[in-house]
């Protein structure tokens, strides 16, 4: 019963099922006490209360479930102690409690459960010593103690348990040194975690031994000496963080032979010297900050052309000289680059534009020089540009005005001169900032700048040819203007969604949740898309999904309103997009409603025709995509959730969270190549070839839309439990036809089907719908609508009403 959104209170009389094995009720809303009758399940083996709503403490029976092997109460609020009489769980082979409110200390009792290979209290209040009765759990796997108050030195023979794969201490008060032989005493670490404590010394030059390491997090601390130059033979070590620690020396070239490594994070230390090019090897890296050294030398060209940095590029106060290499336009992933405070000199290269994704630009305290590039003007993403306390000169260009999500704008104390844009960014004096640019003028009153000089008037005239064509797009500049929507406040999206409640949710995904709002003071109704920030690729897929709908219109795709890049009221980071609601939810839930969704409209079934039409308003909206918006778009995820149902039942594509874009090949205007090779679509619709490393085309998204097909006329998922690995949807409709069509048809339709000839069963002419669908899974979708005599001219009148 695991994540079934169920809530209210966990009845006593579950103790009355004493035959039960296994009670798992994770991910729900479970409140109340925990009775004490789940004692009386002698059998139980498996407990799993994970994540749910629970208050009071431990219930007092809990030990009389002799069998249990995992008792798992994470984030369930419990409070208390943790009970000294759980050592008596002789079997338990993982024992869960963090994220819940224990206080007290540990149990010295739990070191006498041999069994235990899993042991994780992280996130409590729990204080104290680490008992030195816990170094007894030698098959230990996983240690976390992480986020507590635990305080002194931790017990040497725990650094023995050669078991050892995860060990996190992190966010305590833990004190002493690193034992000189960590690596060989713990050879199989895979995670080592113990940042934010009080540990000095140096690092231990045997760490390098336990080579399955995959992170190292030990920055804020108060660690000194050099950075072992032996951590560059850790080939499997994808995270690396030491900041905000008293390391000297200079960085190991050493470090670039890790070429799984993904985030090196050396900020808030001592280091010198240059940062080495062989860096430039880690051809995985995503971030990279060594913010607030004592480096010096150029910056390297390869680092800058390292295109996997996506995470940031943070290099701000240290001592880097000579200029910002134009390779920098080669980082297209990056979100954040940061150089301010160093002596960087030279022009900004133009180039910058290369840099799609970024958000964050900070250059600010160095001796840059030249014009302020038009080029940023085309940073779609970007919200943050401080490019002050520079030698930048000449006039601030308008192309900065059309950016759409910039929050933040400091060009002061620059040498910057003329008129002052007044629109976009520059028409908001809290987010533009122009202090000291003497030679300034105009924009909005409140920046108290002088009027500019009047022009001189010239009697002579343009052409007329050139006077109609500036009007036009200046008139054609301004509309669209207009009609560009502000971005909204969190305050204002919390408000619209009675503080993005329950009872408001829509929808689940896993890079975000929907909620239906109401926005004031039109009363419009909107669909709130709110990020999962903590979700690895959720930022990636909120660009995406901005990038991919900010310039394509059609009937048949969600209309985006705007978007909100922001902090909540706690100043976590908060990106939401907005949308216009679609009354009739998703095909998902129409081809496979919830036992509550058929009790609450008996009639919810979609008739043949309106089917036939869903499937004509999906192919019309990939059409589009892959042929008629410029540069073509893959959709990447199409499913029928994915499909949203209008007034009408129109049906329009929605969720651009995994786009991707094709470019042209040179020599080839026809075709396109794709701009990556990784995918991740959903298992049963994804294209075969993805699967084995091939490169995303339209063909992928084409072979998503048969498989729906196949789905809206059998409504069957591929993913069904009657499915094998080789038995597929394809291969039920396959063996059907063309024979037993009827019987593999949606039973909600079967009686339509039989009735309107030439749709379903096969005709002399056309064929059929799934006989058809089998052979478009890989043809131009174009086809499919256009050519198919199966499709041609079938678009059916949508007023009829559901059956």
């Amino acid at each position: 019963m695991s994540s079934f959104h169920l809530v209210g209170s966990l009845s006593p009389s579950i103790g009355n099922l004493t035959f039960l094995r296994e009670l798992n009720i994770q991910d729900n809303n479970f409140h109340g006490m925990i009775p004490e009758e789940v004692g009386r399940l002698f059998r139980l083996q498996y407990l799993r209360f994970a994540n749910n709503s629970f208050e009071g403490e431990l219930p007092l029976n809990i030990t009389g479930c002799l069998e249990l092997s995992i008792l798992d109460l994470r984030g369930t609020r419990l409070i208390g102690g943790i009970r000294d009489d759980l050592s008596t769980l002789s079997k338990l082979y993982a024992l869960s409690l963090s994220s819940n409110n224990f206080s007290g200390s540990i149990p010295p009792s739990l070191g006498n459960i041999s069994s235990l290979q899993i042991f994780s209290i992280s996130r409590n209040n729990l204080g104290g010593n680490i008992p030195s009765e816990i170094c007894r759990l030698s098959n230990l796997h996983v240690l976390e103690l992480s986020s507590n108050k635990l305080l002194g030195a931790v017990p040497p023979q725990l650094y023995n348990i050669s078991t050892l794969q995860i060990f996190s201490i992190t966010n305590n008060l833990l004190s002493g040194q690193f034992p000189v032989t960590v690596g060989l005493t713990l050879p199989n670490l895979t995670l080592f975690l113990a940042d934010l404590n009080l540990f000095f010394g140096s690092i231990p030059t045997t760490l390098a031994n336990a080579s399955g390491l995959i992170k190292i997090s030990i920055g804020d601390n108060s660690l000194t000496g050099s950075i072992p130059q032996n951590l560059g033979s850790l080939r499997e070590l994808q995270e690396l963080y030491l900041s905000e620690n008293s390391f000297t020396g200079e960085i190991p070239s050493t470090i670039g032979d890790i070429s799984e490594l993904q985030i090196l994070v050396l900020e808030q230390n001592m280091l010198t010297g240059n940062i080495p090019v062989s860096l430039s090897n880690c051809s995985n890296l995503q971030g990279f900050t060594v913010s607030q050294n004592r480096l010096s030398g150029a910056l390297p060209k390869e680092l800058l052309g390292l295109s996997s940095l996506s995470l940031g590029l943070l290099l701000a106060q240290n001592q880097f000289t000579g200029s910002l290499p134009s390779e920098v336009g080669n980082l297209k992933n990056l979100v954040s680059l940061d150089i301010s405070e160093n002596k960087l000199s030279g022009e900004i290269p133009t180039s910058i534009d290369g840099c799609e994704m970024l958000e964050y630009l900070r250059l600010k305290g160095n001796f840059l020089e030249g014009s302020v590039p038009s080029t940023l003007g085309e940073l779609i993403s970007i919200q943050v540009i401080d490019l002050s306390q520079n030698n930048l000169s000449e006039q601030i260009p308008a192309s900065l005005a059309k950016l759409k999500f910039i929050s933040t704008l400091n060009l002061s104390y620059n040498m910057l001169e003329g008129e002052v844009p007044m629109d976009g960014i520059f028409a908001n004096s809290s987010a533009f900032s122009a202090l000291g640019n003497g030679k300034l003028c105009g924009g909005i009153k409140a920046l108290n700048l002088s009027s500019c000089p009047k022009p001189t008037k010239k009697k002579a005239k343009l052409s007329t040819p050139i006077t109609k064509k500036l009007k036009t797009t200046i008139t054609f500049y301004l509309c669209s203007r207009k009609t560009e929507s502000e971005a909204l406040s969190y305050a204002e999206l919390y408000d619209s969604t009675n503080g993005f409640s329950s009872e408001n949710l829509i929808g689940e995904g896993k890079y975000g949740s929907v909620y239906k709002g109401v926005l004031k003071p039109g009363e419009q109704m909107v669909a709130v898309k709110v990020l999962k920030l903590h979700q690895h690729g959720a930022h990636k897929s909120f660009l995406a999904e901005c990038v991919a709908l900010r310039n394509i219109r059609h009937r048949n795709l969600v209309k985006i309103i705007t978007s909100c890049s922001s902090l909540d009221f706690k100043h976590n980071d908060f990106k939401a997009l907005i949308f216009e609601y679609v009354p009739n939810g998703s095909l998902e839930n129409w081809l496979h409603p919830s036992s509550a969704e058929e009790e609450g409209q008996s009639l919810m079934k979609l008739q043949l025709i309106q089917r036939l039409n869903i499937a004509i308003d999906i192919a019309s909206a990939l059409d589009y995509l892959h042929n008629h918006c410029g540069t073509p778009i893959i959709h990447c995820d199409l499913k029928p959730s994915n499909i949203l149902l209008g007034d009408d039942f129109c049906a329009l594509v929605s969720d651009f969270g995994l786009a991707k874009f094709l470019s042209p090949i040179e020599g080839k205007p026809h075709q396109h190549q794709s701009s990556s090779v990784a995918i991740r679509g959903t298992v049963g619709y994804v294209a075969p070839e993805y699967g084995m490393g091939g490169e995303v085309s339209t063909q992928g998204d084409v072979y998503s839309y048969g498989i729906l097909l196949l789905e809206l006329f059998t409504g069957k998922r591929p993913t069904d439990s009657m499915f094998t690995e080789d038995f597929s949807l394809h291969s039920y409709v396959k063996m059907a036809l063309p024979h037993q069509v009827m019987e593999i048809v949606d039973p909600k339709i079967s009686k339509e089907a039989e009735s309107i000839p030439g749709i379903i069963t096969k005709t002399s002419k056309g064929g059929s719908i799934l006989k058809s669908t089998l052979h478009v899974i890989h043809p131009d979708v174009i086809y499919v609508i256009l050519k198919n005599p199966i499709w041609k001219g079938r678009k059916i009148d949508k007023s009829k009403k559901m059956g």
